[in-house]
């Protein structure tokens, strides 16, 4: 598949929106949540003011001339957080371009942005039953601590 990745420009920061919604793990036989869930607190602290902190950083893949993915960072309290210097993660692609390696392509070209910039870790949190912990490893994510359900991943650079 034909896919180009470059930084998320200022006007399209509203795309986040929509790609925080997809990011959410529903576990195989669940419902989807209703769309007004990502209006909660807990997951506004990925996208509310983006673009106007300190280390928020984005990019977007294109394919069929469409933005059909989206990772970025920002310094953030969040589930994945470690501490006020580590960016935290957040990904997502829409379903029809999911395991094309699109994924994987934008998390490297972040990790390679953050690592330029001087940044010693990164960090994330995924439900233990989703399929991209698995490309969080391979890109070199590793486990350091866990709850019931989820994973908190460090990557060092």
């Amino acid at each position: 598949m034909d896919y180009t990745i470059r930084e998320i420009s200022e006007k399209e920061y509203d795309v986040l929106t929509d790609f925080l919604y997809e990011a959410i793990f529903i576990p195989k036989g669940s419902p989807m949540p209703p769309r007004e869930i990502i209006y909660k607190p807990e997951l506004q602290v990925y996208v509310a003011d983006f673009g106007k902190r300190k280390g928020d950083i984005g990019l977007v893949a294109e394919a069929d001339n469409n933005i059909v993915g989206a990772v970025w960072v920002r310094i953030m309290n969040d589930y994945g957080h470690i501490d006020d210097e580590t960016p935290s993660f957040a990904i997502s692609l829409y379903k029809d371009y999911r395991n094309c390696g699109i994924g994987t392509a934008l998390m490297k070209e972040m990790l390679n942005i953050l690592n330029q910039a001087g940044y010693k870790q990164a960090s994330l949190a995924v439900q233990k039953e989703n399929y991209a912990v698995s490309m969080y490893r391979k890109v070199g994510f590793e486990i350091i601590d866990e709850n019931k359900e989820e994973y908190i991943m460090l990557y060092k650079f």
